[in-house]
């Protein structure tokens, strides 16, 4: 992954980090707000349940008979309440009524009464005179048992004589916060993707006048029967395309300076050979050393000229984005060409071009750009080849793809390389010259794979030697 592409995932990963972290704390901020908003109703129904005490009451503590006849009659109550899709059927509001002692004169679940509840906090500060919550568990090694609890006091004649307890389950509270996080952690997604959606429309909008849109509508129209998944595939080439175009326009003077630099230091070699040669030929010297280092010139002058033919092609081959006019290609015809012109090339090194009997397959393309690819991997195959060695020319139909395939019997890809080889300017040293190619040749093979919506690659075969292969789309015919 080069430095853009890691700033740019860098940049991607550090939004969805911080849009990951907000979402956490929204969704772990709801618990306490609604516990929050529950006690604040409990506090007012406390407050109302004690104005109805404080009538009956007496110096001796609250009268409970009428209130646990009114209580018992709630609690058995039964309805039908749609909350914002929650459905609520019965009343889960738990009360306690307290003599001044904090002893309990009555229990709405009945299995506390004669009980001694001042040592509870809610309780002793209701008992003083004041408001008092807590939260505690019916059953200790339960934490989904918790209960919320607000006390306060019940006057007769401004004199504290007892308290009422307000308890709401923690769990009645739960499908309401559920509800809540599932639509915050939607809501959250639907933003992140409309963010992402964004994105892509502005991506677009930055490349339309380009035509890649235009483009994406040819291609679609160049389909000679209705393939979705080809589309989608077409598609998401687009947005790749999309995404590099925006890329370079965003950062295309760091991305020509990388270039004007790699290319400076190519040049730099064959120039110092020439000027080198130039210097020495101004001095008097024997015929034959004057004609080695005029060879040297022109052989240095003809790599200068190679280099730059192969970067003004590479650079319109980058440019574009669609093919001008595809038209189907018959593999197996342009293999049988190549393969005589190749064994033809190698004859003199007693080099053996098989060509592996192809079955009849078309891709849609254009047949110069791919007898250029294949012929640069047959290039390869024989610089690398030694003298009488083999090479294996193929092709594989498999399912939706034809597979082209070039074997050589060389010494193979050392380690350090297999990543780099399709790099601009990486080249390895030719075993019988000791001299290096432009390193342009399989930057040019996979730029026309993309450019047939294909690919390239190439790896070491176990029986040694290397196998490249550059995989297209094959026309479908009608069965």
């Amino acid at each position: 992954m080069n430095r853009r592409n890691r700033i740019f995932a860098g940049i991607l990963l550090a939004y969805l980090a911080g849009v990951g972290l907000l979402m956490w704390r929204l969704v772990d901020d709801i618990a306490p707000r609604y516990r929050e908003s529950a006690e604040d109703s409990m506090v007012e129904t406390a407050q109302l349940l004690a104005t109805l005490l404080e009538p009956t009451a007496t110096y001796s503590g609250p009268n409970v008979d009428e209130f646990a006849r009114h209580f018992a009659a709630l609690r058995s109550r039964r309805f039908d309440a749609d909350i914002f899709g929650v459905r609520k059927q019965q009343v889960e509001l738990r009360a306690t009524v307290l003599d001044a002692e904090g002893r309990v004169l009555f229990d709405s679940l009945g299995r506390n009464e004669g009980a001694d509840f001042s040592r509870w906090r809610d309780v002793r500060l209701a008992l003083e005179g004041r408001y008092g919550a807590r939260t505690s568990r019916d059953v200790d090694s339960d934490p989904d048992s918790a209960v919320m609890y607000v006390s306060v006091p019940v006057f007769y004649q401004d004199r504290v004589v007892g308290a009422v307890t307000v308890g709401k389950p923690v769990a009645s509270l739960g499908q309401y916060m559920q509800a809540a996080r599932r639509k915050t952690l939607v809501a959250g997604m639907t933003a992140a993707l409309a963010a992402f959606i964004l994105t892509v429309i502005l991506s677009f909008w930055l490349v339309i006048p380009r035509g890649l849109v235009g483009d994406y509508i040819r291609r679609v129209r160049m389909q000679r029967s209705w393939d979705l998944r080809g589309l989608w595939r077409h598609l998401a080439e687009m947005t790749s395309t999309a995404y590099r175009d925006v890329r370079d326009a965003l950062e295309g003077r760091s991305y020509a300076a990388d270039y004007a630099q790699t290319l400076t230091h190519e040049l730099k070699s064959p120039l110092s050979a020439i000027r080198g040669a130039a210097d020495l030929l101004q001095e008097p010297m024997p015929d034959a050393d004057r004609k080695r280092f005029l060879d040297n010139i022109e052989r240095e002058t003809q790599r200068i000229h190679e280099l730059v033919d192969r970067m003004m092609q590479l650079a319109a081959l980058e440019s574009r984005r669609l093919l001008d006019s595809p038209q189907p290609v018959e593999l197996s015809t342009l293999l049988e060409g190549l393969a005589t012109s190749t064994a033809a090339a190698g004859a003199a090194r007693g080099i053996e071009v098989l060509l592996e009997a192809p079955e009849p397959a078309q891709v849609l393309g254009d047949p110069l750009l791919l007898k250029q690819a294949v012929g640069n991997l047959l290039a390869n195959a024989l610089d690398f080849s030694p003298p009488g060695g083999r090479i294996a020319l193929g092709l594989e139909i498999s399912g939706k793809s034809a597979t082209i395939s070039v074997a050589d019997s060389g010494p193979g890809i050392p380690n350090f390389a297999s990543d780099k080889v399709f790099e601009k300017f990486f080249s390895l040293t030719r075993p019988d010259s000791t001299r290096k190619s432009t390193g342009l040749g399989l930057t040019f093979v996979r730029e026309i794979a993309h450019l047939h919506y294909g690919r390239a690659a190439i790896r070491n075969r176990a029986e040694g030697g290397a196998i490249a292969t550059l995989t297209l789309p094959r026309i479908r015919t009608a069965e």
